[in-house]
């Protein structure tokens, strides 16, 4: 009898996969999913791009490069790559899971894209998933309030402010986007912000303006690095959001951009 190898996650940029076949089911919407689930996770938000595969929350496989160029443009090469490694074929996914936003408009359109179309041709569910959620996600913080952000080039950062809950994450008012100083001045006007915590990949690009606030004397929360490979936590929060049937198709899957897109503002000051 032949032994099934398990799959491990990525080692020295290799990845080990299954000898055979996985499982592969339906559900109609609005059903909690509630058995072993196969989900392809995806992050298309960022340079730094990611997929994933994963066995419930358990990631058996994850690809992410970073590169000047948006992550969609490598995508379909990495999930050939990745999906080759673990012997696994698109139609035996249960669930995909893919970042909503806010990030990359270009990035964006091709990850959801891809993900509208495989859950419509393989009758799959599909759940979008903030970025700035999977970042919070990932904090090892005690801090009740958890303040995600990222890069959102032009010298601005999006960001959200996040309660924790019992097993979750639940956003308090929208998702932003703001200059870096601005920022660290609305969160540092919120009371009781000096037990927040800011969670980003970036730290970096809060520098400059944190210290120029620190001389003021102005409390700020602490700042705690997390990865910027999304994709194993966006496949991690698609699982709990199935779980309680929280899934969408191919026609309620939309973005969350934030900003307008460069057409939407040439178009505005036409």
């Amino acid at each position: 009898m032949r032994r099934r190898r398990q799959a491990n996650l990525v080692i020295s940029g290799r990845i080990k996969g299954p000898e055979s076949a996985l499982f592969s089911r339906e559900w109609p919407p609005n059903c909690p999913i509630i058995v072993l689930v196969l989900i392809l996770a995806l992050d298309t938000s960022s340079p730094t791009g990611s997929l994933a595969v994963l066995r419930d929350e358990n990631v058996i496989g994850v690809v992410s490069t970073l590169a000047e160029e948006t992550y969609s443009s490598r995508m379909f090469r990495h999930l050939e790559f990745l999906l080759q490694e673990l012997s696994l074929k698109l139609d035996q996914f249960d669930l995909f899971a893919v970042a909503a936003g806010p990030g990359s408009f270009t990035g964006l359109r091709v990850g959801l894209a891809a993900a509208k179309g495989w859950a419509e041709v393989y009758e799959k569910p599909v759940v979008g998933i903030s970025v700035l959620e999977a970042i919070a996600a990932q904090s090892y913080s005690n801090a009740t309030v958890l303040v995600a952000a990222s890069d959102a080039r032009r010298g601005e950062i999006y960001y959200g402010v996040y309660r924790r809950q019992k097993n979750s994450l639940a956003l308090e008012d929208e998702e932003c986007v703001l200059g870096p100083e601005e920022f660290l001045r609305a969160i540092g006007a919120r009371p009781g912000s000096a037990e927040f915590a800011i969670i980003t990949p970036s730290p970096e690009m809060l520098s400059a303006a944190l210290s120029r606030i620190e001389m003021e004397r102005v409390p700020l929360p602490r700042v705690e690095r997390v990865s910027n490979v999304l994709a194993p936590v966006i496949g991690q929060l698609g699982y709990r959001r199935a779980q309680s049937g929280a899934v969408s198709d191919a026609l309620t899957l939309d973005a969350n951009y934030i900003r307008r897109t460069d057409a939407e503002v040439h178009a505005k000051r036409q």
